[in-house]
């Protein structure tokens, strides 16, 4: 864990979900991505998944693996 990077609740999350401001937000294990350069998260959604959300569960359905968080941002932390 990066001790410099912010924590964040799931309501100051689910303001990043591509509607509400600009940034595109996934949290996945209580660490925030930005997503909002990722194509496969335009408007906020990604198939059947909305940004803004903590991702931890719908992942185990997902058609990849956790290393996919691995080409974005970290943000911070979910609180």
């Amino acid at each position: 864990m990066d001790n410099d990077k912010p924590f964040y609740s799931r309501s100051q999350l689910a303001l990043r979900n591509g509607q509400d401001k600009e940034e595109v937000w996934v949290a996945y294990k209580g660490v925030i991505y930005n997503v909002t350069k990722s194509r496969l998260w335009r408007g906020g959604k990604h198939y059947e998944h909305w940004a803004g959300q903590d991702l931890t569960e719908e992942l185990k359905d997902a058609p990849h693996s956790a290393t996919v968080f691995d080409k974005f941002d970290v943000i911070g932390y979910l609180r």
